[in-house]
Order: structure tokens, then C-alpha cells, then sequence
């Protein structure tokens, strides 16, 4: 079997950025630098001896942290930026999905803009006359089409940016976290649209946080840290290299924030609520991705003074700080008196959660919510690692004991 002809090929290229480090936009300034030798900026390179090959065909995934370098890299490739050195060479033409919306007026209307922007893509007044119905019902935005577009949530805009942007028809697609945006049905219909660019063997390039959809899609990836490769290869073994890194360089912190978050904290009612977090066989704070694994959530109630019946809450958000898990004591038919009590609690929940960084919010409320005893955003922090799993039904356990 011959093999494809190369799509894109990055040889050896660096990009490196002066961030400034004070003002010195005065020409007076300036001279006083100068004389002193101050710079007055500092060298970020983000990408440093980057080489790699995408095949036609190949759906080709990038990962790395916040900071690795990977939008840099995208907008390189799509010749937003230059390289300082190294080259990039593109056999033919290539449609980057990176800044989505660009050249959207917020005083025009939704309707005017899809013209706009197909026009910025491209596409005469009649190809986009035969496609504006399509982009509407996929962008689910039909009631809104003549509001201007000033009055759009942001998910809104996104969504019509990325219904007019498929519609372009490219070699080379570039996807930069296009799975972000809106709600579950839209991305639903993001996924399909993966699904179909793979069936006709498109070549797409995918960055992401996802490394499910990498693991799903890519035939390829790639790992970035640091404005380095540090794996390539198989999409199963560079997501496993991306969750060793991540967890790395993630425990130490993790550690240091659960020393200061076990310590109880009272608010001015003098209500504590101490939290600890533990995997069933991985120790405190770090817990393993396996089916069978668990993870407790252990707390401690000391309420020393006469108050209403209290009620405890429990919300799990993922790094991005959106809620993924919640659940209290009133639901879970557990009773905690409010008159001079110590209380244990531990919730045992069989692991549900992605590999990921998660943070634990708390709360002691009357049982009808109308006073709040406790409250802390930050109670707990946890990390998810190990291999992928299969998700667990949600299991609690409770056990109190009252002085």
C-alpha cells in the first residue's frame, strides 16, 4: 500500500516573543534604558526545534498543558505568525479554525454577519444565498438571526462563527478546542461532523484537552511541553505520556493546598467542617482511574453551639471550574442535629470521575436552606490518574456519630 503524500511538514521551527517588562514608551524613557543597558523585555519562546509530519488523511491530534505552546504552534502552521527559524511547508489549502468569529460586527445582525463572514471565507453573495438555512439550523439560532449581534450570549456567537466556518471547504482543516463550544446537543453535532471529516479521510490537525476525542479520532498526536515534542506517536501512549506529566507536575501543588484546606474553618457562627479526600488504594489526593477504584469523602462537623438542623453539601467541579458532581446530606436522608454536635460523615462514591484535577466545595446550611453556617469554594482539591476507565454508577455510604 503506497503511502499518502505528506499535508503539512514542520522542520525544526522556534518562535520566540520580547514581553516587555515596564513602560518605556516615552522616547526619554527609552534613551535612560539604553544607557543603562536596560532591555526593558524578556524572551518567551514558546516553540523551540519542533518537527513533525502530517500525512494526507492522517487526523492528527496536538496535547499539552495551558502554555505548551500549542496555539502558537497552530497559528505558525496557518502562517498567522512567522517562524523564527525552521520551516513549515503546507501542500494544499489549508482552513484554520483558530480565532472563530473573526470579523463579526457586533452592530450587524446574525444574518448579516454569516454574509460577512462568508465573504472573509471566501463564498460570493450566492453560494452563501444556497447555505444560510444549513448554517442556521446547525447553529439552532433561527429566532435570533435578526437580532444584532451584540445582543448574542458568547456560546451563541461561537456557534454561528463555527456553522458558517465547516462550511469551507479546505484540504487542511485546523481545529482549536472546537469541542468547547456550545451546549451538550451542539456538541453533539460537533462530534458527527468529526465523525464525517474521518470517514472522508480529511486531513485535520486537532488541538484539545479532550483526550478522549484524541484517543477516539487521531490516528496520530503529538505532546508538547515546555515548547518541545516530549512524545509522539500513537494517540494511547501520548495521552497516558500527557496524564504522567500532568499529575506531576500537579501533586506537589495538590499536596501543599490539601495541608492548608484540612484545617478547620470556622465562620461567625464558630461551625467547622474539616475535609479530607482518599482513593481506596492510591493514598490521599491522588487517586487511580481504574473501574473498581473508590473515592471517600471524609468530613467532620463540630458545631458547639444551638442551631437550626443542619445540612451538608458536596459540589465537585472540574478544572475549569464547572460543576460535574453535587449532592448533600437532606437528599441522602442523613439527619444532622443542630444542638452541640460532633459529626463524621464519610460519602463513598465509586470513581465516575475523568482523568483530570478536580476541587471539592462545601457547605452546612439550615435544612431549609434559609441560613448558611459554612461555606469554602476551595475544601479540597483531588487528581484523577491512571489508564482510562469505564464510569461507575454513583454509590453512596453513610455512617454519623453524634456526642
Amino acid at each position: 500500500m503506497p503511502k499518502n503524500k505528506p499535508a503539512v511538514v514542520v522542520t525544526n521551527i522556534k518562535k520566540t516573543f520580547k514581553i516587555p517588562l515596564e513602560s518605556s514608551s516615552g522616547l526619554k524613557q527609552k534613551l535612560i534604558n539604553h544607557l543603562k543597558g536596560v532591555k526593558g523585555y524578556r524572551e518567551f519562546t514558546p516553540l523551540n526545534d519542533i518537527s513533525f509530519t502530517v500525512d494526507e488523511g492522517d487526523f492528527f491530534g496536538i496535547v499539552g498543558r495551558n502554555g505548551s505552546g500549542k496555539s502558537t504552534l497552530l497559528k505558525t502552521i496557518s502562517g498567522i505568525y512567522a517562524p523564527d527559524g525552521g520551516s513549515v511547508g503546507v501542500n494544499g489549502t489549508l482552513v484554520p479554525f483558530i480565532e472563530l468569529g473573526v470579523g463579526f460586527s457586533p452592530e450587524l445582525t446574525g444574518r448579516e454577519n454569516v454574509y460577512l463572514n462568508g465573504a472573509l471565507l471566501g463564498f460570493s453573495h450566492k453560494e452563501m444565498d444556497l447555505m444560510y438555512d444549513g448554517i442556521v439550523e446547525f447553529a439552532e439560532l433561527a429566532d435570533f438571526m435578526e437580532e444584532k449581534l451584540k445582543n448574542y450570549s458568547s456560546g451563541m456567537q461561537v456557534r454561528l462563527a463555527f456553522s458558517i466556518a465547516i462550511r469551507a471547504n479546505g484540504d487542511i482543516l485546523i481545529l482549536d478546542e472546537v469541542l468547547a463550544v456550545g451546549d451538550s446537543n451542539f456538541q453533539k453535532k460537533c462530534i458527527d461532523y468529526f465523525k464525517q471529516l474521518k470517514r472522508d479521510k480529511k486531513t485535520v490537525i486537532l488541538v484539545t484537552h479532550d483526550m478522549g476525542s484524541v484517543e477516539r479520532f487521531c490516528n496520530k498526536a503529538i505532546l508538547i511541553d515546555n515548547g518541545k515534542i516530549v512524545a509522539q506517536g500513537k494517540p494511547s501512549e501520548v495521552t497516558q505520556k500527557y496524564s504522567d506529566i500532568n499529575f506531576d507536575k500537579s501533586s506537589a501543588d495538590v499536596t501543599k493546598e490539601m495541608k492548608q484546606v484540612k484545617d478547620p474553618k470556622r465562620n461567625r457562627y464558630d461551625v467547622s467542617l474539616k475535609t479530607e479526600i482518599k482513593g481506596s488504594d492510591s493514598g490521599n489526593y491522588i487517586i487511580n482511574a481504574d473501574k473498581d477504584e473508590y473515592v471517600d469523602f471524609l468530613f467532620e462537623i463540630d458545631n458547639p453551639h444551638e442551631t437550626e438542623d443542619l445540612k451538608l453539601g458536596l459540589i465537585v467541579s472540574n478544572h475549569e471550574g464547572v460543576p460535574i458532581f453535587a449532592t448533600n446530606t437532606y437528599v441522602n436522608h442523613i439527619d444532622i442535629p443542630g444542638i452541640d454536635t460532633k459529626a463524621k460523615i464519610k460519602l463513598r462514591i465509586k470513581n465516575i470521575f475523568a482523568n483530570g484535577e478536580y476541587t471539592v466545595s462545601t457547605g452546612l446550611n439550615s435544612v431549609e436552606g434559609t441560613v448558611i453556617y459554612y461555606t469554602n469554594d476551595t475544601s479540597g482539591v483531588f487528581i484523577v490518574g491512571g489508564r482510562k476507565h469505564e464510569y461507575a454508577v454513583v454509590n453512596a455510604e453513610y455512617s454519623i456519630v453524634k456526642k
